[in-house]
């Protein structure tokens, strides 16, 4: 590269790489997390376990839909380049400024806690220390990630292979251990929560949706993969797979040893799990696995948010300074930069796992009806750049999935108010910034913007972008 040569991503990424991103930020701290929030919800094992295959189904529709945008515009941003090629440049913007200021970013915050709270099976620490440990971890992989995506992606390929052979060797022990034993599946227990049948079901299929989002992040890094429209499909289909087979293995141990009533009063049911299984030793190992698995979804996080914030730059529709590419280590530094520094203001001011999780789960509900419209938008406008997969089941699967979308998105609105509106403000805060960026306020130094609109079609700066990376 030239002196004068403006710094590139590198495309370096191949399917494995892409698959390994997505296992590793799905697989995270939920599978050991929400099990006693969704037991308290339901009343039996089987109702449990269809709720899940049911989550898998919705899913596995998501994968579809993403994967046929993804190679309609395999360049990187995911749903912002969807979203501004389908509704124009401000509905793109409002996008990201949700990602960095509270959908990415709370990931970074939530999978810190839940590290330093397994560690604290071998060290106890009081609440500063508990903070510092955190945002430790947090500056950890900033580094990581700040000087190279080839390191990260090793760490990555490393925590998905412990992290998925941990959970099916422990469920491989459990389900050898335990048939000589009174299987406790049968166990059955009215539900502890205190709402109604449907409020108990979509509160209990929004924990178990937040162990599964991850197929949205495969497309931030298309512009990173030496062949995306081939590497997505096959990533998100292998990925899913991967993802439910440990989930569905994992849950049935999980009540065939301890049952209905245990799993709602402990909220360490990986531990609880192995304790049973293999004494204290395996309620280390659990400790250990857990600390891996939830620095892998952060790292996962880290090698894809970043890429949205640059390419939203790079268009124009972000801080200009985050249009950086380190000469050097070739990542986004900038914008990685950015990503620690909220996530730890998250850490700090927002505090909780429960409440950093649902506020983050609604709002990407609500960006995810926005993104499944698109899929209509750019098939009717015949929208492609090359090869493109379709899914199939088109127009009925994505109107199906649509729809759950939004009566999820209005069933957690309309039960916990208080709290989505207080999401809500952190999406709104990006209005008075959409003024700046879009000209109608202006800055010092800062020109009136002359190919950007409100409307529909897309921006010079987005569709020069796809040239480029193409």
């Amino acid at each position: 590269m030239s002196s004068t040569e403006t710094p590139r991503l590198r495309r370096v990424l191949k399917w494995t790489d892409a698959a390994a991103i997505l296992i590793g930020i799905t697989i995270g701290a939920g599978i050991f997390a929400v099990p006693q929030g969704i037991a308290q919800n339901m009343s039996s094992f089987g109702q449990i376990i269809w709720l899940w295959i049911g989550c898998a189904a919705f899913s596995l529709v998501g994968n579809l839909l993403y994967a046929e945008l993804g190679t309609r515009l395999p360049v990187t941003g995911g749903e912002y380049v969807y979203m501004n090629r389908c509704y124009g440049p401000f509905a793109g913007f409002m996008f990201g400024w949700a990602q960095v200021f509270i959908i990415r970013t709370s990931t970074v915050a939530s999978m810190s806690l839940i590290t330093v709270a397994y560690f604290q099976y071998f060290v106890e620490l009081s609440r500063w220390q508990e903070l510092a440990l955190a945002l430790c971890i947090i500056a950890a992989f900033g580094y990581l990630n700040y000087t190279g995506i080839q390191r990260a992606s090793l760490y990555q390929k490393f925590s998905t292979i412990v992290k998925v052979a941990g959970l099916l060797l422990l469920a491989t022990i459990g389900l050898a251990l335990l048939p000589g034993t009174e299987s406790k599946l049968g166990e059955t227990s009215v539900s502890q929560a205190p709402g109604s049948m449907v409020g108990n079901t979509a509160q209990a299929f929004l924990l178990v949706l937040f162990t599964m989002i991850g197929w949205d992040r495969v497309g931030y890094v298309a512009g990173e993969m030496t062949n995306p429209r081939r590497a997505i499909p096959r990533a998100l289909l292998v990925g899913f797979g991967t993802v439910m087979v440990v989930y569905i293995a994992i849950n049935v141990v999980y009540h065939n040893a301890l049952g209905l009533e245990a799993i709602r009063q402990t909220n360490r049911v990986g531990v609880d799990l192995a304790t049973v299984l293999m004494g204290s030793v395996g309620a280390s190992f659990i400790a250990v696995l857990v600390m891996i698995s939830t620095t892998g979804s952060m790292n996962g996080t880290m090698m894809s948010a970043p890429r949205l914030y640059y390419a939203m730059a790079k268009d124009g529709l972000m801080f200009r300074w985050l249009n950086y590419v380190h000469p050097k280590y070739r990542t986004p530094s900038r914008a990685i930069l950015l990503h620690c520094i909220w996530g730890t203001f998250i850490l700090v001011v927002r505090g909780s796992f429960e409440t950093i999780i649902t506020g983050m789960l609604f709002v990407i509900l609500i960006f995810y009806a926005f993104t499944t419209i698109s899929i209509f938008i750019l098939r009717r406008r015949n929208v492609a750049q090359g090869p493109v997969f379709r899914m199939p089941g088109y127009p009925w699967l994505p109107g199906l999935y649509l729809a759950v979308v939004v009566g999820l998105v209005l069933v957690r609105a309309i039960t916990n108010w208080q709290q989505s509106l207080i999401d809500l403000a952190f999406v709104a805060a990006g209005l008075p910034a959409a003024a700046f960026f879009f000209g109608i306020i202006k800055w010092p130094g800062r020109g009136p913007s002359t190919d950007r609109g409100l409307g529909g079609t897309p921006n010079n700066m987005l569709y020069q972008r796809s040239q480029d990376e193409r």
